[in-house]
């Protein structure tokens, strides 16, 4: 039986949900945590890679769409919104930011075309040109870089209303704000006709076409949506997290990482992006802790990095067999024992056996 829905389509658990998330990372996390390490070293690159993912969802968990190139999108997002302060006088930040992400989502609906036509690994293989064609571009021509021969170009400031953000804590709520509003504009979609129909395509797109849903409308908007989130993740991740710009930011490894991200988390799930973007961020960070702490050093970087690599490959071939939901899944069945509850096919057989029970 589906919860009432009490405001514009969400469940009272939703709100409450909605609820302790606002108060958890506006109140609590400035509260208690105090280091910029865990500013700018976990919080703010987990918060920007997680919105990378709910992008890379939208796209693959929900349209069904085998795609990759998310890094591709993200540096759109970074150059463009570098350019637009750059370049358009008294741009305020989150008009650049919007910007940047419809720039992105204008090359997403172009890598998105090769969809109407293939799909699976060779869909793959061709929204991969978009990742080394988007690099290419900005190597090839100096005007995205300023005409900047080192390679590396600094980020500008954040200001908002006149107020520069270059805290730690300050770029942390920027970020948080944005990736909150994001969040729940994608649940919003993927809960309403837009994610009816991205699903519709996903699980059998002829059924889709027959019953009047237009398959080059929805596949497009799709990988557009998708871009756009990548390109705001992008722009954030350079400005809040890198402070710098450079093409090799964004390389092939960054795409795979944040398809390894919906993968663990879980395929279709706005929240198994942030559950996969926080373990494949923070199971790195364990391992070397262990490394340094439990061993003292004395195994080598490049063997822990190897771990890393084979349990990440295990992890997503046992998920993609046995929980293709992922840690989102799991996760929700450790909520559901806490709570005391049991999912309706062991209530179902308890009532069966209290009335066998009783007849005997």
């Amino acid at each position: 039986m589906n919860a009432k829905t009490v405001f514009m389509g969400y469940t009272r658990g939703d709100i409450v949900n909605f609820a302790v998330a606002i108060i958890l990372a506006l109140v609590i996390v400035p509260m208690v945590v105090k280091t910029d390490y865990w500013y700018s070293s976990i919080l703010i690159p987990w918060l920007c890679l997680a919105l990378a993912a709910v992008g890379q969802q939208i796209v693959m968990g929900y349209a069904g769409q085998l795609a990759l190139g998310a890094a591709g999108f993200m540096a759109a997002g970074a150059f463009a919104c570098f350019n637009l302060i750059l370049r358009v006088p008294y741009i305020p930040f989150p008009l650049a930011l919007v910007f940047s992400g419809l720039i992105a989502a204008a090359f997403g609906v172009l890598f998105g075309l090769p969809s109407l036509r293939v799909r699976g690994i060779y869909l793959m293989v061709a929204t991969l040109a978009s990742q080394f064609f988007i690099i290419w571009m900005i190597d090839k021509f100096g005007w995205f870089k300023n005409y900047d021969t080192s390679g590396i170009i600094t980020a500008q400031d954040i200001v908002i209303f006149g107020k520069p953000f270059t805290t730690p804590l300050e770029m942390y709520l920027v970020v948080v704000v944005v990736v909150m509003v994001l969040t729940v504009l994608a649940i919003n979609m993927t809960r309403g006709s837009t994610g009816r129909s991205w699903m519709a395509v996903r699980d059998m797109d002829i059924a889709a076409e027959s019953m009047g849903i237009s398959l080059l409308k929805t596949k497009l908007q799709a990988f557009a949506i998708s871009a756009f989130f990548c390109g705001v993740a992008g722009a954030l991740f350079a400005f809040t997290y890198l402070k710098s710009l450079e093409p090799v930011a964004f390389d092939i490894k960054l795409s795979f990482k944040i398809l390894f991200m919906v993968i663990l988390g879980g395929l279709g799930t706005i929240n198994g992006a942030f559950i996969g973007a926080a373990f494949i961020l923070l199971f790195p960070v364990l391992l070397n802790s262990i490394g340094n702490n439990v061993f003292h050093g004395a195994i080598d970087s490049t063997i822990i990095s190897s771990i890393e690599q084979v349990v990440f490959g295990v992890l997503i071939i046992v998920f993609l067999i046995f929980e293709p939901l992922g840690m989102a899944k799991l996760y929700d069945n450790i909520k559901q024992k806490f709570r005391g509850g049991s999912a309706p096919k062991d209530k179902k057989k308890r009532e069966l056996d209290a009335a066998s029970s009783e007849a005997g």
